[in-house]
């Protein structure tokens, strides 16, 4: 299927690394022009330069630049989103990303600490919406645009305090779905099941701790509780916000979908 992609340009948060970095490759693989931006710039560059390496072989890749922001600051944020706009002349697609894998409260009442919690929100959410803030104008423009929020599981249950940012995700996704859903923009939220990340191995170890089992033995347990008996790869993350990027799933909108091989035993309608 063609995702009529060539030529659109893409503002990723979290992009150096994991889903963010997989997501960017699938992008440019498309022809989308990829901005990757995260805190730190000698990690961004070293991103871009692996991205440009896996995309040599290509056929007409999107370029893939870094930028620097600070998602907790809206004067960076909106500076990262000016800067793309006059390297590419537009932005349609903002992914969002940048957070603290797992949430920084993952504890029980007594230790949790609220100024953790405060400051997943401010990352994760608010920063969220900050990006959303500066690059609607860019989209109400053009009456086009594609707005991916990367939630998490943790939003669709009881087991993490840190959960409740995703939930606040998927509440941001369905408002900013209604307000910009008249000037072509959708606005949706996926929820990663066990994805294959650095990320993930320091969540197993943190398992491994508290279960008194090894790194591995965590790991077994999450793909024996998964349908499809395996953990998930960051490139099939990719490949599902390439189509929400593209003008083919301009009818989805709202939406919160759990990308998980199963994992998830709620039903949500």
């Amino acid at each position: 299927m063609d995702l009529q992609l060539r030529g659109k340009v893409a503002f990723i948060t979290g992009g150096s690394m994991g889903i963010g970095k997989a997501a960017a490759l699938e992008l440019a693989k498309e022809g989308v022009h990829v901005a990757i931006a995260a805190r730190r710039m000698p990690l961004l560059e070293e991103a871009a330069a692996e991205l440009r390496r896996a995309l040599s072989d290509t056929p007409d890749a999107g370029e893939v630049v870094p930028v620097a922001v600070d998602t907790t600051d809206m004067h960076s944020v909106s500076t990262a989103m000016a800067r793309t706009a006059e390297a590419f002349g537009r932005i349609h697609i903002l992914v969002n990303g940048a957070a603290h894998p797992g949430g920084l409260v993952r504890s029980e009442l007594a230790d949790a600490d609220p100024q953790g919690l405060l400051q997943d929100i401010d990352i994760k959410v608010v920063g969220y919406l900050r990006c959303a803030k500066a690059v609607a104008p860019y989209m109400r423009e053009q009456r086009y645009g594609r707005i991916i929020n990367i939630g998490g599981l943790t939003g669709r249950g009881s087991k993490q305090l840190s959960g409740m940012r995703n939930v606040a995700i998927v509440h941001m996704t369905k408002t900013l779905s209604d307000q910009l859903g008249p000037d072509g923009i959708t606005v949706n939220t996926i929820h990663p099941g066990v994805v294959e990340t650095p990320h993930i191995h320091e969540l197993y170890e943190k398992e491994a701790l508290k279960q008194g089992l090894s790194a591995a033995q965590v790991e077994a347990n999450y793909v024996k509780a998964t349908p499809i008996r395996r953990v998930l790869q960051p490139e099939e993350m990719g490949w599902i916000i390439a189509f929400l990027a593209s003008p083919r799933s301009a009818s989805i909108t709202g939406e919160s979908l759990g990308c998980d091989g199963g994992l998830t035993r709620g039903i949500f309608l």
